[in-house]
């Protein structure tokens, strides 16, 4: 028997998922509906490049929002402020020091939500992975396109 898994997740990151699905269905569904319309009224369809970029583009709207509803529909939400505990853990902020001392901070959420630019990784990202169940003083070797990178936690919040 097969079980389903469970998408963790913010709630933000469930609400904005949630926004995109509702964007999805009501604006950009009926768009496509009417520029497929449009375009068969031109008439000949086997050369009408109208319709077939219109179909195309239905095509991506309609597996984008079965992979929302797939995913929302499996989601866990986390509220990180309700954690705590000495490990890294999903919604964990991190604290790290790499291999100049520099600080880093990172907070640990779901693919759909990670942004590393606002400091937000994946836990299925490389570093996320070697995060997730670690505790504050130890030393994580990480395996990067660029290089192996080596970090410190020093410092682990749920905020």
């Amino acid at each position: 028997m097969a079980t389903v898994e469970k998408v963790p997740m913010l709630a933000e990151g469930h609400a904005r998922l949630t926004e995109e699905l509702h964007r999805l269905r009501t604006v950009e569904r009926p768009s496509i509906v009417e520029a497929i319309e449009e375009a068969r009224a031109h008439g000949d369809l086997s050369e009408n490049a109208e319709y077939h970029a219109a179909k195309e583009r239905q095509g991506q709207v309609e597996a984008m929002i079965a992979d929302i509803e797939n995913s929302l529909s499996r989601a866990q939400v986390i509220d990180p402020t309700m954690l705590s505990g000495d490990k890294v853990v999903f919604g964990a902020t991190v604290h790290l020091l790499d291999e100049d001392d520099k600080p880093v901070k990172y907070q640990i959420v779901g693919h759909t939500e990670a942004d590393a630019k606002i400091g937000r990784i994946s836990y299925l990202s490389p570093l996320g992975r070697a995060l997730i169940g670690r505790q504050v003083g130890d030393d994580v070797e990480v395996s990067t396109p660029s290089g192996d990178r080596y970090y410190q936690i020093a410092k682990l919040e749920f905020i």
